[in-house]
């Protein structure tokens, strides 16, 4: 269940006031009671250590942390077992992480800014010491309330100003906060609105390297060597972005498959007497077995039906 309100006094709370033994479990605790329920799993029990200091103020939570390598999940059933919906604006200050959430990932390094939606899943991950200033605010005091395309973008450059702001606060008098409220919101609602376009231009970017592919493996859908890794290379892009173009399309195999059969359709259509083995051989298929499987996969039939569907059509 979410932490009751917590005052603007701050705490500070460590692994240090617990047995060693007990470091990990009471890290997982303190986790879940300053941010959302999470799953952490750190990557050694012995000598584990984390510090939090925390306060909450007009109801923004500002907690500055201090930890070691570990995994934290938060997963759909802990996402069921939530009611109250927040963004948590994560400020990396030392150490590096991961951050995965709605399908799109990034780097979590010092100076970034990097959104989470508490409504929905999301891994972070830190290979080794860090620390981190996260802000926990309910959605609900927020403009923009859709925060789908704004998570998991790391944001720099112009959102320096958003994030010495944040920073600034965190040592302030609560009562000086408290008159911060609304610029803080604005702020952060301006950062939401830069990570969405940023989204917004990485699809469009993504688009158009989709075509590229695209293209690319319907001209030379006939090669039998052709893979990921040379259409990667054709196109000048990793194979990783390869598959984040595609991501939302066809997955990769699908696609080679589809232009192939789309190819040997062609063939025998323009010649209805060649051999199968031929036409799968002129299509980039490794045998007339294969082209067999792939025609029924895509098209529900077999390369004889078409052949004599196609000679059908012809006489009449």
């Amino acid at each position: 269940m979410d932490a009751p309100p917590r005052p603007a006094l701050a705490v500070t709370v460590s692994t240090s006031d617990v047995d060693g033994r007990d470091a990990a479990a009471y890290w997982r605790d303190l986790v879940c009671a300053r941010f959302v329920e999470v799953a952490v799993r750190p990557a050694a029990h012995d000598g584990f250590a984390g510090v939090v200091r925390h306060r909450e103020v007009a109801g923004i939570g500002f907690a500055r942390l201090a930890s070691q390598a570990q995994q934290v999940d938060r997963t759909w059933g802990l996402v069921a077992r939530s009611s109250e919906h927040h963004l948590l604006a994560n400020i990396q200050l030392r150490g590096q992480g991961f951050l995965a959430q709605d399908g799109r990932s990034a780097v979590l390094a010092p100076g970034a800014l990097v959104f989470v939606d508490s409504a929905r899943p999301y891994t972070m991950q830190f290979d080794g010491e860090f620390a981190q200033l996260v802000i926990r605010v309910p959605v609900s005091m927020l403009p923009r309330r859709t925060l789908a395309d704004a998570t998991s973008v790391p944001l720099d450059g112009p959102a320096r100003l958003v994030t010495d702001f944040l920073l600034g606060l965190d040592d302030v008098d609560p009562a000086v906060v408290s008159e911060f409220v609304p610029h803080t919101l604005g702020l952060l609602d301006t950062a939401l609105g830069w990570a969405a376009r940023r989204t917004a231009g990485e699809r469009s970017q993504l688009a158009i390297t989709r075509e590229r592919v695209h293209r690319f493996v319907r001209e030379n859908a006939c090669d039998p060597d052709l893979d990921a890794a040379s259409v990667a290379a054709g196109c000048r892009i990793s194979k990783r972005t390869l598959f984040r173009a595609l991501a939302d399309d066809e997955p990769f195999t699908s696609l080679m498959r589809r232009l192939r059969v789309e190819r040997a359709q062609q063939t025998l259509r323009s010649n209805p007497r060649l051999p199968l083995a031929a036409v799968a051989q002129q299509c980039g298929f490794a045998g007339a077995a294969q082209l067999h499987r792939a025609f029924q996969r895509v098209t529900g039939g077999t390369p004889g039906d078409h052949r004599r569907r196609s000679a059908t059509f012809d006489t009449n």
